[in-house]
């Protein structure tokens, strides 16, 4: 094959990626005129075009690839492009919503369960030599996890409703109970506890342990899952049936506002130091990381074929999971401010 006239790669979209996703190189005059396709090779190995034309080309990653930057090239198109591939950090595990990230750097996963089961761990944690261990075992349907200003790990069950306190030796005491479905968990600046019972209400819990209504939203049918910003406002999503979900932010007073409804299941968010939203969107064809500001065009971030959660790194970079896997990307964050009206 001859070299396209005047071919060349521009970029890729995203610029982050897990193993199986889909990303698009861009370019001008690509090779697309032909009998057949160009070969395009992502890591060194060639790899399937999923769609292609004279500017882009929509290519999946391979599986196996060691994380990193990784490049991509089209044959006949001279030179080629870099994006950075996730790492996995931790499988065999059950995420239900977000995984949690202590200051130190340890990673938090749960090993949900199906609903009633006990399982032998509830929750694993990975330490920065990445070795994964046991961490906590007791709490059917581990769910949804948040640390408290001081660092201690506090964790729901969707089983019996209730949110448990960690203690420095690993035993467990209830910090709330009664809260229905619970899961979402999100600490305020002023040290309340919000926790989001899937039939319609997110609770407030305050640092002496009193439960009171906060907002109703609509309920979800697999959960809600929550995210202070710095702002100290709550952001919300709560996946339903409907073709499209909200992401929804609510004020230090309860008042509700809805930032976005391009998700088609919405599900983990997280805020990172800058105030820079994050939300997973688990839908089939629209799945990834995205980044979201009011009134503009959410903007993909990290590809990929099935997320739940997302937790920033308070060091840098972040941390998504699958169902079952932890991916890690070490990459800094975009340097990217929303605009949401407040």
């Amino acid at each position: 094959m001859t070299d396209a006239p005047h071919a060349s790669l521009v970029s890729v979209e995203p610029a982050w990626a897990l193993p199986g996703s889909c990303i698009t190189l861009h370019g001008h005059n690509l090779p697309t005129g032909g009998e057949r396709l160009p070969m395009v090779t992502v890591g060194g190995t060639d790899v399937r075009i999923s769609a292609a034309t004279a500017t882009r080309m929509s290519v999946f990653v391979p599986e196996g690839l060691p994380g990193g930057r990784v490049s991509a090239s089209i044959a006949g198109v001279p030179g080629a492009i870099e994006f950075e591939l996730a790492s996995v950090v931790a499988t065999e595990i059950h995420q239900v919503d977000n995984p949690a990230i202590a200051s130190s750097g340890t990673l938090y996963l749960t090993a949900s369960g199906r609903r009633g089961q006990q399982v032998p761990v509830s929750v694993y944690r990975v330490a920065a030599d990445g070795v994964k261990e046991p961490f906590l075992t007791g709490i059917v349907n581990a769910t949804s996890m948040a640390f408290d200003a001081g660092g201690v790990l506090h964790v729901s069950s969707r089983f019996d409703g209730s949110v448990y306190r960690v203690k420095p030796d690993r035993t467990l005491e209830v910090a709330a109970s009664e809260l229905g479905v619970a899961c979402g968990l999100a600490f305020a600046s002023d040290g309340s506890l919000y926790a989001g019972d899937r039939g319609g209400t997110i609770f407030r819990i305050s640092s002496t342990g009193r439960v009171v209504p906060f907002a109703t939203l609509p309920a979800s049918v697999v959960a809600y899952h929550m995210a202070i910003g710095p702002d100290d406002h709550l952001y919300v999503t709560a996946p339903t049936f409907d073709t499209c979900d909200r992401v929804y932010r609510v004020s230090r007073l309860g008042e509700i506002a809805v930032i976005s409804t391009e998700f088609g299941r919405p599900q983990g968010l997280a805020c990172d130091a800058a105030g820079n939203l994050y939300v997973v969107d688990a839908v089939a064809g629209g799945a990834g990381l995205y980044r979201v500001r009011e009134g503009r065009p959410r903007e993909l971030v990290v590809a990929a074929t099935a997320l739940v959660g997302v937790a920033i790194d308070p060091r840098g970079g972040l941390v998504v999971t699958s169902g079952d896997t932890a991916y890690r990307l070490d990459v800094p964050l975009h340097p990217w401010r929303p605009t949401f009206a407040h």
